[in-house]
Order: structure tokens, then C-alpha cells, then sequence
């Protein structure tokens, strides 16, 4: 979590010019989590074969090993995109849909842009407790925005 001395606060313009690092790298976390489920999911499969146990002498033992590792390693890449998320000031809200939010400022509270892969342009803003479910429309009026002064690193 941001400390109050640093947080960042984006406009939708600043937000706007960092997606196409953000698509990027979303994208990435998205496809590196369906991955992710699918091994899960084989393992899954495998561990409820007949003869599967742990004692004895079992044909799937070498795949089951080979998937656990490939697991491992494709977590540990998938922090790694997080963190790179972090150091860029945007906060991951659903790595299997490519959820992402942008601190902001709207009236003089502090609120989130919301954007989604598959979305072109940041649009939408929610309250903080909001979330998704609560996304309102920039375009539509819901509130003025941000002025192109507004956000920026909190000094």
C-alpha cells in the first residue's frame, strides 16, 4: 500500500500515456495466470488417477514433479510483472481478467481510473471501496475529472 508521502496520483492523460507499458505487461500476468490454472488443473486431474499415491510406484510421479517446478517458476514470474506494476504506481485488482487501477484525484478525494485489457482508453473511475462493480463513466459526465493540473506525485 502507497504511504500518504508516496503516493502517486495520475491524471487521465498520465494514465493514458502509460498503457500501452501497462497493456503490455497486463496482458502478460493474464496469459502467465490462465497458464498457471491450467497446469493447476492437470495436477488436479492426475492426483485423482487410480494408483496415485504418494508410496507407490507411479508413472505419473515424473510429471507431476515437472509441473510443480514450471508452477513455481511461472509464480515467480508472475510476482515479478506484479512488481513491476507496483514500481509504476498501478494496482492489479484481477490478474485473470487484467484489472487494473490508477490513483487519482476527483473533487478533491481520492478515487481510482479503472481500465480493463481489452478496453482502448482509460473511461471509467470508481470510489475507492467501490470497485469494479461501481465504475462510472468519465465521458458521460459523472463528475468534471481531474484537471490537467491535478495529480502528480503528492509532495
Amino acid at each position: 500500500m502507497n504511504t500518504a508521502a508516496s503516493k502517486k496520483y495520475f491524471t487521465v492523460a498520465e494514465a493514458n500515456a502509460m498503457l500501452p507499458l501497462v497493456r503490455a505487461i497486463v496482458d502478460d500476468i493474464v496469459r502467465l495466470k490462465n497458464e498457471i490454472e491450467e497446469r493447476r488443473d492437470r495436477l488436479k486431474e492426475i492426483r485423482r488417477l487410480p494408483g496415485h499415491r504418494r508410496d507407490e510406484d507411479n508413472p505419473y510421479d515424473e510429471e507431476v514433479q515437472q509441473i510443480e517446478e514450471e508452477i513455481e517458476k511461472e509464480n515467480d514470474r508472475l510476482e515479478e510483472f506484479c512488481d513491476e506494476l507496483r514500481r509504476l504506481g498501478v494496482e492489479l485488482k484481477d490478474a485473470k481478467i487484467g484489472l487494473i487501477d490508477f490513483l487519482t484525484q476527483i473533487e478533491g478525494r481520492e478515487a481510482y481510473l479503472c481500465w480493463k485489457l481489452g478496453e482502448g482508453d482509460i473511461t471509467f473511475w470508481h470510489e475507492l471501496e467501490a470497485g469494479f462493480a461501481g465504475r462510472q463513466s468519465l465521458l458521460e459526465g459523472s463528475v468534471r475529472g481531474p484537471k490537467p493540473g491535478e495529480g502528480g506525485d503528492k509532495k
